[in-house]
């Protein structure tokens, strides 16, 4: 009875009791802050997966879940925030001069960490502008690759090679987005000069047009393919150029397989693909001598001598 007393009798309080009393209080501050965490992480979570079933958009889900992601952020840092000035005051610490301190404090670090507010301001702006999603494959601070998260200080990307890259929001002053609404296909295709021109672009016309009708790459394309026509006259080729509108993220997987079907196509057709010649000639063997080499002429074929000693050609 005497230590019930004691307990709720503040001129009666020992060390030891006052000891047990702050330890239990500072205990429920940090299993109410756990719970708060938990409770805002399951609400955003249920809001999220609310907003996303009446999205219209794939774009509207990344973007949700992207925010989603951030405001989880937020909320564990202010409710640990508020925790940890709770307990500071259970331990008997004023808060008010730690705060003016704070600020004291706040104003040195801003000018020594100037880039690092620049990347939270900078994440803020991308997010409240729908720049980046997670999901998305942009090239941003000379950077590009898939976007696995997106927070206010930094864009985490993985590239095609599985590397991943940690870009800086205060880096990124352009972001190249392949991912939103459409993209294209673009080719561009050498052809000897002595090829027939308009023979080529029919040829590759009608690569388009089978890719569109077929089942696989069918769906991925969302229109005709477009002959721009002739590019540029290069010197050994004449480069012609189409491009083909196709859904998000399509554009590498159908620009490989139109390739492929026209470099068959050109070959059936007769058409020739220019590429670099290397000329080899034979060397000599360990015992000085130099075999006999072919030689193809105009209308043909000769063999030609093998070179004697001291003479070189």
């Amino acid at each position: 009875m005497e230590l019930i007393r004691e307990l709720f009798n503040p001129d009666t309080l020992s060390e030891s009791v006052l000891a047990m009393r702050t330890g239990g209080r500072v205990i429920l501050i940090l299993i109410a802050a756990w719970g708060l965490i938990r409770i805002s992480h399951r609400l955003i979570r249920t809001f999220r997966i609310y907003v996303s079933s009446h999205s219209s958009s794939q774009d509207e889900v990344k973007r949700i879940t992207t925010l989603g992601r951030v405001f989880r952020y937020i909320a564990s840092v202010v409710i640990s925030l508020v925790a940890g000035m709770l307990i500071l005051s259970e331990f008997g610490i004023s808060i008010a001069p730690i705060l003016g301190a704070a600020g004291v404090v706040g104003i040195a670090i801003g000018f020594g960490a100037q880039s690092l507010v620049k990347d939270y301001f900078t994440g803020f702006f991308l997010l409240l502008e729908d720049q980046v999603h997670q999901g998305d494959v942009i090239e941003a601070g000379g950077k590009a690759g898939l976007v696995e998260e997106v927070t206010l200080r930094y864009i985490r990307l993985r590239d095609y090679s599985g590397n991943v890259h940690f870009v800086p929001n205060g880096l990124v002053t352009t972001v190249t987005n392949m991912s939103r609404g459409f993209a294209h296909s673009v080719m561009d295709i050498g052809v000897a000069y002595r090829e027939d021109v308009d023979a080529a672009l029919a040829v590759m016309r009608q690569v388009g047009q089978a890719m569109r009708a077929s089942e696989e790459f069918g769906p991925r394309i969302l229109d005709d393919i477009e002959m721009a026509g002739v590019e540029a006259l290069a010197d050994s080729s004449v480069t012609l150029r189409c491009r083909i509108k196709v859904q998000p993220l399509e554009q590498w997987g159908v620009r490989r397989e139109y390739l492929r079907r026209v470099k068959q196509a050109f070959d059936a057709a007769g058409i020739e693909i220019p590429y670099p010649h290397l000329t080899v000639y034979a060397g000599q063997a360990k015992d000085g001598s130099a075999p006999p080499f072919p030689l193809r002429g105009f209308g043909a074929t000769r063999t030609a001598a093998p070179a004697t000693e001291g003479v070189s050609f």
